[in-house]
């Protein structure tokens, strides 16, 4: 018997929130993550007389949700030949902190068990573009989510022997572009600390429009790119041309917060003559070594969803 209106959107909104970060690693965007969602249900409403039994709600959810991305991926026609920096992935999105913490799974395990830092930071969302579609599906079933290989080859049409193939490459590939950091490193207390440290000298920094406090706190490799746009910065002095650049358009208010697991800052800028501070970017942080290594910049577009204001007073 299939499940009556009621049933099925109590089920389906006890895990839209794990289906949105599910589509948000699959496509590295949080907007067609959000609209991916949305058509999984939609397809899931329409087949519903499909679902035999109501306990495997959860399970043909993520079918529906994977294939819907992968013909989304096929549709586009993304592929990721190589990854020198985020400017090569123009669909790259931020997901709000604030949204993750929401997406626990409805059998009520931790969030941190099915978002770790690891699976969820840019860097990481960004090399798994680098995997062929099928791949980056195995890889996230088998060690995200950590599903049995015998479920990740129902979900996916294969075979268990196709899925361990897949997933030996999957592997392979993270090894050769992923900075090797530990888990404990990575959840380490300090490193919130350190972090929290570092973006409190980032916002002063950018609001006061000091440059020699902005060269303290960054690495010598230091990396700013922002996509959608396809501008690569690298360098000190790079980036103390882009804080000059800066600190003559305005003045400036930070909000901090958090996104992909990664300390953030929403910036504001009060054009000359302008009495209102106006959002103008989010600045994502990646910390190294109580630096800062690596800024990626976004548009406004994003604020809604990290609950922020379009303007400041």
């Amino acid at each position: 018997m299939p499940l009556s209106q009621p049933q099925f959107e109590e089920g389906s909104e006890r895990h839209r929130h794990e289906l949105r970060v599910h589509c948000y690693r699959m496509l590295g965007s949080f907007e067609e993550a959000e609209d991916l969602v949305q058509e999984t249900l939609l397809r899931a409403w329409r087949r519903r007389s499909d679902l035999e039994r109501h306990e495997h709600l959860r399970a043909w959810l993520y079918k529906i949700a994977t294939n819907a991305c992968l013909d989304a991926i096929k549709a586009k026609h993304r592929r990721v030949p190589s990854l020198g920096s985020f400017r090569d992935l123009p669909w790259l999105e931020p997901y709000p902190d604030r949204l993750l913490d929401q997406a626990a799974p409805a059998q009520d395990e931790p969030a941190a068990a099915l978002i770790g830092r690891e699976t969820i930071e840019l860097t990481f969302l960004a090399v798994i573009q680098l995997l062929p579609p099928p791949q980056r599906a195995v890889l996230i079933l088998r060690d995200v989510l950590d599903w049995p290989a015998a479920d990740a080859a129902q979900l996916l049409d294969l075979s268990v022997p196709a899925v361990s193939s897949a997933l030996q490459r999957a592997r392979a590939t993270l090894r050769e572009h992923l900075p090797t950091r530990s888990r404990e490193e990575w959840t380490a207390p300090e490193t919130s600390e350190v972090e929290s440290k570092v973006l409190e000298g980032y916002v002063a920094a950018h609001e006061s429009g000091d440059a020699e406090a902005t060269l303290a706190l960054i690495t010598d490799d230091i990396r700013v790119t922002m996509p959608p746009a396809p501008y690569l910065f690298e360098g000190r002095e790079a980036i103390l041309t882009l804080v000059e650049r800066a600190a003559g358009t305005g003045d400036w208010r930070l909000v901090p917060t958090r996104a992909n697991r990664q300390p953030a800052a929403a910036c504001y800028l009060r054009a000359p003559g302008d009495t209102r501070f106006a959002a103008f970017k989010l600045d994502v942080l990646r910390v190294r070594g109580g630096a800062v290594a690596e800024v990626t910049t976004f548009g406004v577009k994003h604020f809604p969803a990290f609950g922020l204001p379009a303007e400041l007073p």
